[in-house]
């Protein structure tokens, strides 16, 4: 596997999913109990947007920076903890220089009775994992591939919790089919979990099959998110970002529908407002 996220962190499509994530996570901790949380490609955990990767492409201007840079008073109240949130970052103090991935946010958000776990194959990101994570006895670090390791993790322990699955998607039919019999397993053996699922939006006609398994899987619900910031069938590029989320927590949509408008209007292109998508391919 080639992929390194280094090149890719802070840009528009970590804004999207990570907002998401944070809906989720808020849903989900709504209840008391516990939750049991694992992230199936975890990646390095954070990168410093300073860096020979991140300033090489520099994505992370079109995405996180430009959030930064608003002076929207408006802007909906899960964006702004969000936003507050990654500013506390201690790298981050004086300027934007660090953009914590998943693994970072997730764990900032846990309590007390709920664990992460963790898994990535790269040899440096599990590194850079245990650097960060390696002393929060609530994060558990596995270098294996993430999706064997459902098999053996699911359910979690606390019965309740969230998968999130955002692969690379290098090999993209051969991902998409991987991806669709793991979950078919993962449902069967917890069929309650919650599943979210990143995906990559190049040309859109190609999600078509995705968008079909998902309308007849055996989650009880699957609510669609989607953020076009080019138009769907430009060629040679990321168009868009989307997350499924698969038995989608009661009123997630509304829980994020004036986030995902206010990410449109603010990370289009110049002059223009980013396509959004939000509704149920399945609902009970």
């Amino acid at each position: 596997m080639n992929y390194q996220h280094a090149y890719h962190a802070g840009n528009f499509a970590d804004v999207h999913k990570h907002v998401m994530l944070r809906a989720l996570l808020q849903a989900l901790q709504q209840k008391p109990t516990p939750i049991g949380l694992l992230d199936t490609h975890a990646g390095a955990g954070g990168y410093a947007l300073d860096g020979r990767e991140a300033t090489a492409t520099g994505e992370f201007a079109e995405g996180i920076a430009r959030l930064i840079k608003t002076t929207d008073a408006a802007a909906p109240e899960l964006i702004r903890e969000w936003l507050v949130d990654i500013l506390q970052w201690p790298a981050n103090q004086s300027a934007l220089r660090f953009y914590p991935g998943s693994p970072l946010q997730a764990a900032a958000c846990l309590r007390e009775g709920d664990t992460l776990q963790l898994c990535e194959v790269q040899d440096a990101a599990v590194a850079s994992l245990r650097r960060q994570l390696g002393g929060n006895r609530q994060v558990h670090i596995h270098q294996r591939d993430g999706y064997a390791a459902m098999k053996a993790l699911l359910p979690p322990p606390q019965k309740r919790g969230l998968v999130l699955i955002d692969p690379p998607y290098e090999a993209q039919e051969e991902e998409y089919r991987t991806l669709q019999a793991r979950l078919d397993e993962a449902l069967a053996r917890w069929p309650g979990g919650v599943y979210a699922v990143w995906y990559p939006i190049k040309q859109s006609q190609r999600l078509q099959p995705f968008y079909r398994w998902l309308a007849g899987c055996a989650a009880k619900r699957v609510l669609r998110s989607e953020l076009l910031v080019h138009p769907a069938d430009s060629p040679l590029r990321l168009n868009g970002s989307g997350l499924v989320v698969l038995n989608a927590p009661w009123q997630l949509d509304q829980s994020v529908r004036s986030a995902m408008h206010w990410l449109g209007l603010q990370l289009g292109a110049p002059g223009e407002r980013a396509a959004v998508t939000l509704d149920w391919l399945r609902q009970d």
